[in-house]
């Protein structure tokens, strides 16, 4: 791939950026950025997390109106003020979590904020449901207008979505993790229709981490590595292994912290917990993994692979469809979270707004996981403060004290906390997913030593996590998903971010 972006003749492009940068207080997320979309284009657009893709088509879609640079729609220099001028000029974007509105009917999320309204000044339905099953049967679909949105597969409600954006009159569409979240037979049905966009002289921005996905429907690639374009040009006789070099940047593998580890399994320490076969009806199905105490497992894959799946399931969150969890050998079913807590199960989730408590104390959400244990009819504040303060100095959680409220603390901070809540009485097993995301350098070093000791003191750790440095450098054994079934396991020998990338 050359490191120039690929133009189109005298016709010029849909979409240019030429020397496009934007900076958040001080500091570069895209420098100097190029980028071309042709009529008639797929252009797959690749790169790690936090390669500069996202603030890139949040330019082009009129979301940052002040970057440095110069935008060109049809030939014509432009600069949006916001999203609305964007669409006006043919710019609409499928963002990855879908907008559409569940509980109300497919016609109404296709007209959604543009329903045409008859001479009386009323919502005209009988318009509304007859173009939207014009519009939707353009793209293949046979879908009774009339039905509910949330009775839909996803991968049917995405398309619905899509079909909103054409009826918006959009020339240019961006695609944001299109495939995520769909099965073969729907990624294929979205092929085929982005195939007959295509054809209609339309330009299409496919942004996917996964590469197969890229190869089979991209007419170019453009590769994005910290915040600048590194390589663009033509899909055909481009490799995986080649568009991941590109990504990382040749020679790299290896040369840093977090870009390669040698796995430390060790296959006679006793199975704590043991997942067989499991399968959740959606997006799980057929995942088997094993849980060794004083071992760190982790699971590796893009947003959708069904790591999120795992973990809910792991910890009782949702109803396992096929196969079954054993806990030291026995069969179990959880009925609830707090039937998982009982067993010995602690989670950490991604959001960890789902666990903590912004506005209360320190001390309260440190002790809630255990206040059954310490008090038994009467609240014993001294007794939480004074177990929360032994934790605040162990795991260097920057605060004035336990009372301060958690939401004063730092994104790493309140991670410590999370962490906290679960030590004072050591589980069995500790789930923690994304344990290190949108953390600065120095708080991640502090969780990942928090991590490894819980280790050595014999926990089981479930690592999940979309970054490969935080596998690479946390990891015992790794298994890696792809859409929700095990791609590619690893135990042994040195592993490599790009032997992540590839499997993943």
């Amino acid at each position: 791939m050359s490191a120039q972006a690929q133009g189109g003749g005298d016709v010029p492009p849909l979409l240019e950026l030429s020397a496009v940068s934007k900076s958040f207080g001080g500091v570069a997320a895209i420098k100097d950025v190029d980028f071309r979309l042709s009529e008639g284009e797929i252009h797959g657009l690749i790169g790690e997390n936090g390669a500069g893709k996202s603030t890139s088509m949040k330019v082009i879609a009129g979301v940052h109106s002040d970057y440095d640079g110069v935008m060109r729609v049809g030939g014509r220099q432009v600069r949006f003020r916001n999203a609305r001028d964007a669409l006006d000029a043919g710019i609409g974007m499928v963002h990855q979590e879908l907008s559409t509105v569940p509980d109300l009917s497919v016609a109404e999320n296709v007209f959604l904020g543009q329903q045409p309204l008859t001479r009386f000044g009323t919502v005209d339905w009988r318009r509304i449901n007859r173009e939207a099953r014009q519009l939707i049967a353009s793209l293949g679909l046979d879908i009774d207008p009339t039905t509910t949105m949330g009775a839909l597969p996803v991968g049917i409600q995405q398309l619905v979505e899509l079909s909103r954006v054409l009826f918006s009159g959009a020339r240019i569409i961006i695609l944001d993790e299109p495939t995520s979240a769909l099965s073969p037979p729907e990624v294929k049905r979205l092929f085929d229709v982005l195939r007959k966009i295509r054809a209609d002289g339309r330009g299409i921005v496919f942004i996917s981490h996964f590469l197969d996905d890229v190869l089979e429907i991209s007419d170019s690639v453009t590769v994005f590595r910290n915040g600048r374009t590194v390589a663009s040009g033509p899909a055909a006789g481009l490799s995986k292994d080649e568009m991941i070099s590109s990504m990382i940047g040749r020679g790299s593998i290896g040369m840093h912290m977090g870009e390669s580890a040698e796995l430390a399994s060790d296959d006679s320490k006793p199975v704590v917990m043991e997942a067989e076969a499991i399968g959740d009806g959606k997006m799980l199905r057929d995942v088997s993994l094993k849980l060794r105490a004083g071992e760190i497992t982790g699971v590796y894959g893009f947003m959708g692979c069904g790591q999120i799946e795992f973990a809910r399931a792991a910890f009782g969150k949702i109803p396992l469809k096929q196969g079954r969890m054993l806990i030291d050998g026995q069969e179990i079913s959880f009925r609830s979270t707090a039937d998982a807590k009982n067993r010995g199960i602690a989670f950490v989730p991604e959001n960890r707004s789902m666990m903590l408590f912004r506005t209360e104390p320190i001390y309260k959400n440190v002790s809630i996981a255990i206040l059954e244990r310490i008090h038994r009819l009467l609240l014993k504040p001294d007794a939480e403060r004074s177990i929360t303060k032994t934790h605040i100095d162990d795991l260097q959680i920057k605060t004035q004290g336990a009372d301060m409220a958690l939401g004063s603390l730092s994104g790493g901070n309140q991670q410590k906390v999370a962490l906290a809540k679960w030590l004072t009485h050591l589980p069995k097993v500790l789930i923690l997913s994304e344990p290190t995301r949108g953390m600065d350098v120095g708080a991640k070093e502090d969780v990942i030593r928090i991590i490894k000791k819980l280790r050595e003191r014999g926990v089981a750790i479930l690592v999940l996590s979309s970054e490969p440095e935080t596998i690479l450098t946390l990891a015992d054994r790794v298994t890696v998903l792809r859409k929700g079934v095990v791609a590619r396991e690893f135990s042994s020998g040195i592993l490599h971010k790009a032997d992540l990338l590839s499997a993943a």
